[in-house]
C-alpha cells in the first residue's frame, strides 16, 4: 500500500513540475489559451443566438455560428482600435503630463515650508509616466501581433470540435466512466458559462457608465477608460479600485482644481461599489462556492504565472479545480479546501475511484 507521505510528496513534485512548465512555455501557452477563450465565446455566443424567438422558427446552427463570428471579430477590430488610438494619444502627452505632476509636486511643498521639497522621482522612477503609456501601447501592439497565431489556433478549434465528443468518450474503457466525465464537464460548463455571462454583462455596464461619467465631466480617453475598467472589472477585489485611480489620476494633472478630480473619483467609486458589491453579488449567487481567501490567493497565484490573462482567468480555473476535485475521493480534501461552504457535493461513480 502507498505511503500518505509519499503520496502527498509526489503531488507536490506534481504541481511544481506544473507550475513550472506553465511559466516557461508561459509564450506558447498563452496565444492558445487566449484561442480557447475566444473559440469558447464564439460557442457561447451562437447558442444564444440560435435560442432567439423568431415566432416559429429558430436560426440554423451554421447562421447562428456564423453570426456569433462576425460579432466577435468586429467588436473585437473595432475595441483594438480605438484602445490603440487613445493608447498613442495618450502616449504623445505623456511627459505633458508628468512635467505638470511635478509641478503640483512643486506647489505642494512650498505650501506645506518643506525644507526638503517632494520630487516625482522620489516616489516614482524618472520617467515612469511615458515608460507605463509605452508598456501598454507595446502590450496592444504584442496581442495585435499575436492576432495571427490566435486565429490560426481558433480556426482549427471550428474546424475539430465536431470530433471533440468521439474522442474525449473514447478516453474511457466504459460507458459509466465516460458518462460521469461528461457530466462533469457539463458542470464545469455551466459554472463557467454562468460566471462569463455576469462578468462580461456587469463589466460592460461598468465600462459604459465609466466612459459616460469621464464624457460628462470633459476627461479625455473616456474611451480607453472605459475599456480599462471593463477588463479590469475581470480582476477580483483589485481591479475595480485600479478601474478608479487611473482616471483619477489624470484628472489631478489635467484640470487646475480639484473639484474634477473629486467629481470622478466619487462617481467611479459609487459605480463599482454600486455594481461590484450590489449587483453582482444578487445576480452571481453562491454558484461559484470559493472562498474569498482563496480567490486573493489564485490572484496572486495565477497572476505571477500569466500576468493580466492570469488575473482575468483566476475564478474560472479555481472553479474548474474545485470541481474536478471534489469528484475523486483522494483530492477531495482540496476542494473542500478552496470551497467557501465545504459544501462541494458528492463523488461520482466510477471516476471516483482511486485505483
Amino acid at each position: 500500500m502507498r505511503s500518505p507521505l509519499l503520496t502527498a510528496t509526489l503531488s507536490v513534485l506534481l504541481v511544481c513540475m506544473i507550475g513550472w512548465l506553465l511559466v516557461v512555455g508561459r509564450s506558447l501557452i498563452l496565444p492558445f489559451v487566449i484561442a480557447l477563450i475566444v473559440w469558447y465565446m464564439i460557442n457561447s455566443l451562437a447558442h444564444v443566438f440560435a435560442h432567439i424567438p423568431l415566432g416559429r422558427w429558430r436560426l440554423p446552427r451554421l447562421v447562428s455560428f456564423s453570426l456569433a463570428l462576425l460579432t466577435i471579430f468586429f467588436a473585437s477590430t473595432v475595441v483594438l482600435d480605438i484602445v490603440t488610438v487613445n493608447l498613442t494619444q495618450l502616449a504623445l502627452d505623456a511627459p505633458t503630463y508628468q512635467r505638470r505632476l511635478e509641478e503640483l509636486f512643486n506647489q505642494a511643498s512650498t505650501q506645506l515650508h518643506l525644507n526638503d521639497p517632494i520630487e516625482l522621482k522620489d516616489l516614482l522612477p524618472d520617467s515612469i509616466v511615458p515608460r507605463m503609456v509605452t508598456a501598454g501601447a507595446s502590450l496592444v501592439t504584442t496581442l495585435a501581433g499575436s492576432a495571427s497565431l490566435v486565429f490560426i489556433y481558433v480556426l482549427f478549434l471550428v474546424l475539430e470540435q465536431s470530433t471533440f465528443d468521439r474522442k474525449f468518450e473514447r478516453l474511457f474503457p466504459s460507458p459509466e466512466r465516460a458518462e460521469a466525465a461528461f457530466a462533469m464537464r457539463a458542470e464545469i460548463n455551466r459554472s463557467i458559462m454562468h460566471y462569463f455571462s455576469i462578468k462580461t454583462a456587469v463589466s460592460v455596464a461598468t465600462g459604459v457608465l465609466t466612459s459616460l461619467v469621464l464624457i460628462a465631466i470633459g476627461l479625455p480617453y473616456a474611451a480607453l477608460f472605459g475599456f480599462i475598467a471593463f477588463l479590469l472589472n475581470y480582476i477580483p477585489t483589485i481591479g475595480s479600485l485600479i478601474g478608479v485611480i487611473f482616471p483619477s489620476l489624470l484628472a489631478v494633472v489635467y484640470y487646475d482644481t480639484l473639484g474634477p478630480f473629486i467629481a470622478i473619483a466619487t462617481g467611479l467609486g459609487l459605480i463599482q461599489f454600486t455594481i461590484g458589491n450590489l449587483v453582482e453579488p444578487r445576480l452571481m449567487g453562491s454558484n461559484l462556492n470559493l472562498s474569498g481567501l482563496v480567490i486573493m490567493l489564485s490572484l496572486a497565484f495565477w497572476g505571477a504565472i500569466w500576468g493580466v490573462v492570469g488575473m482575468v482567468l483566476c475564478v474560472p480555473l479555481t472553479v474548474m479545480i474545485v470541481i474536478v476535485c471534489a469528484r475523486f475521493e483522494g483530492s477531495r480534501p482540496i476542494a473542500i479546501l478552496l470551497s467557501q461552504t465545504g459544501e462541494v457535493g458528492g463523488l461520482s461513480g466510477k471516476t471516483g475511484t482511486t485505483g
